[in-house]
């Protein structure tokens, strides 16, 4: 019996575009590929300025977010998979987010008041 292999090039991302409730990435054929932000919370969780602090890496074929330690590939968004991340794993982001969040917080008040 014999298999035929297919070889699929997939498309790299040319520019990504972060809303309120969307990922979206123009890519090197041309497509627009936009899925739902709450398919990766981290992403979701963010704030704006967090959100469009991303670069691409591996010559396009992902995304990088530095302040949110999430990497995104273009051929998970083309397959249309969601974040994998535990919910266990999430809950222990997010708790370390808001200390240092809370930490910042605290140290701009007490630069504000020294002043």
């Amino acid at each position: 019996m014999r298999i035929s292999t297919i070889e699929v090039d997939v498309p790299v991302a040319v520019s990504v575009t972060v809303t309120t409730n969307t990922l979206s990435a123009d890519l090197s054929d041309g497509r627009t590929i936009s899925v739902p932000l709450a398919w990766f919370p981290r992403l979701l969780h963010a704030t704006r300025k967090e959100r469009d602090n991303w670069r691409l890496i591996g010559k396009g074929y992902g995304i990088h977010w530095e302040d949110l330690d999430e990497d995104i590939s273009v051929e998970n968004l083309l397959l249309g998979q969601a974040s994998g991340e535990s919910q266990a794993s999430l809950e222990k982001w997010l708790s370390a987010r808001r200390r240092r969040l809370t930490k910042r917080s605290s140290e701009r008040r007490k630069t504000r008041h020294a002043g």
